[in-house]
């Protein structure tokens, strides 16, 4: 199966009332084909299974998903560089970036955020300083993809980075960085509640941020 093919399957299951559903939950910001993730996985699986046993990531194909109208190809593109995640490199970070900075919103940058941002994070940790400097982005996408690129980590998770993104966030008034600290907080605290309860006191957190970091203490 090729793009071409799954752009039709995926037409042919065309669902407007679904469609309407979906595209009023992501606050209009992009138009769907109104298709749900059962049925969606069911429809690409063929088209994945094509990549299976490449040991690459072909990035054109990543940017032809990419640049399709409706909301569930970036999905399919999505999925498919998951599956491939481990084949990622350093070099590849300047190819994810775009990802994050177009077609931007929740669904699509917490996934790369926390599966493909966070693996090179632990994989290659000469690139860490480099994710850093997303925390002071005007783009918040970057903010929020350098606050939670280690909600995968446990108690792998490195606490000054951890900080840094963090403190240089907290005067921010956005909805999406506050959420994003304290989902980070909070997923940590899993594995050291205590130094999440002394990080709490010890920073003015954002009332939003407190009680999502609080919610596991």
């Amino acid at each position: 199966m090729n793009i071409e093919q799954l752009t039709a399957s995926f037409y042919a299951h065309r669902n407007p009332e679904k469609s309407l559903q979906m595209e009023n939950y992501m606050k209009n910001n992009f138009p769907f084909v109104g298709i749900q993730t059962p049925v969606r996985s069911a429809l690409q699986k063929p088209f994945l299974q094509n990549f299976k046993g490449e040991k690459k990531i072909d990035w054109n194909l990543v940017s032809s998903l990419w640049d399709l109208k409706e909301r569930e190809f970036q999905y399919v593109a999505l999925d498919y560089l998951i599956t491939k995640k481990k084949y990622l490199t350093p070099t590849d970070l300047d190819l994810i970036k775009p990802l994050i900075t177009s077609k931007s919103w929740w669904d699509s940058v917490d996934l790369i955020a926390s599966h493909l941002i966070g693996f090179l994070f632990q994989n290659y940790p000469k690139i860490q300083e480099e994710i850093l400097q997303w925390a002071t982005s005007e783009n918040i996408w970057l903010r929020r993809t350098c606050i939670i690129c280690q909600l995968k980590s446990k108690s792998n998770t490195n606490t000054v980075f951890l900080t840094q993104t963090i403190t240089q966030n907290l005067n921010s008034t956005e909805f999406f960085i506050n959420k994003a600290i304290g989902w980070a907080l909070r997923e940590y605290s899993k594995s050291d509640a205590q130094w999440v309860s002394e990080f709490i006191e010890e920073h003015p957190l954002n009332s939003l941020s407190k009680r999502e970091a609080s919610k596991y203490l």
